[in-house]
């Protein structure tokens, strides 16, 4: 997909305040997603708390997207307009002496051009983390998804591939998605086998895309765990995803194994990939 078909709205500086952005890493074990909520506690609605009472004004974050309940993030990115006279680089000492543990700001800046969090993103990488059962340790849980074996790589990488390019990825969303278009572009996807920090075998699944639908990621990985198991072929896989059948797709994965690991607004970084597929 061409970029020019993103349609995205332009972007405006803010006139008479401050673009801030932040850098955010969070564990969601015990938050309802990122998106602010009536009668849930979430990340974004505790960070826009404590960012109102240090510069005594209503702040409004801007996130790069949503995290579901659960999800994690390494990498979130998320900006707000302020009057405040705070330098940008002070916000996330002030923000983390305030903040829970469980929420780190991991840095604040004040872009020196157009920005958004969302709309100037160029791509967003997640990953996926997978242990056997046997190999789980006592930290673990709600961080890291145990499945009773660990499949074949090569298998799973065989449905990988294939999701790489540009695709109608209907067969992978939510019934909740609102989004007009299920066309996305996906720059990589691969699963790796590698030691966890104690040696023990972690699987992990790394997928960049200039953006996903809802619950896409989660539909991909454990649609490709399922068909592992099932010991289907990559045709198989691939009469999945050309279905645009969401009754296709199998399993969704649970949230715990989920990371939102970076944002990039390189605009360079996956420019080949236009060149490569030709907006395809």
């Amino acid at each position: 997909m061409s970029r020019l078909d993103w349609h995205r709205p332009e972007v405006v500086m803010p006139q008479d305040k401050r673009r801030i952005a932040l850098t955010i890493s969070y564990d969601g074990t015990k938050w309802h997603g990122w998106q602010v909520q009536d009668n849930a506690e979430s990340v974004e609605g505790e960070i826009e708390k404590v960012l109102s009472s240090v510069t005594g004004e209503d702040v409004f974050l801007q996130g790069s997207g949503r995290t579901d309940s659960g999800v994690h993030a390494l990498g979130q990115v998320a900006h707000f307009d302020t009057s405040s006279e705070i330098p940008a680089d002070k916000f996330s000492i002030i923000l983390n002496t305030k903040l829970p543990s469980s929420i780190r700001v991991l840095s604040s800046w004040e872009p020196e051009s157009v920005f958004h969090a969302r709309f100037t993103a160029m791509a967003r990488e997640y990953r996926y983390l997978i242990k056997a059962f046997s190999d789980m340790l006592p930290f673990d849980s709600g961080r890291i998804t145990p499945l009773r074996a660990l499949p074949d790589v090569s298998r799973l990488n065989s449905y990988a591939s294939l999701l790489v390019g540009t695709h109608d990825f209907s067969t992978f969303c939510s019934s909740k998605d609102m989004c007009e278009s299920k066309v996305r572009d996906i720059y990589e996807s691969e699963w790796t086998l590698e030691k966890d920090n104690y040696g023990f075998p972690l699987l992990r699944y790394k997928v960049v895309g200039n953006a996903f639908l809802y619950r896409q990621v989660r539909s991909m990985v454990g649609t490709m765990l399922d068909s592992a198991l099932m010991g289907e072929t990559g045709d198989d896989f691939k009469a999945r995803l050309e279905s645009k059948d969401r009754t296709k797709a199998l399993k969704t994965a649970p949230s715990d194994g989920l990371y939102l690991y970076r944002i990039s607004y390189d605009e360079n970084e996956y420019l080949w990939f236009e060149e490569e597929y030709n907006g395809r």
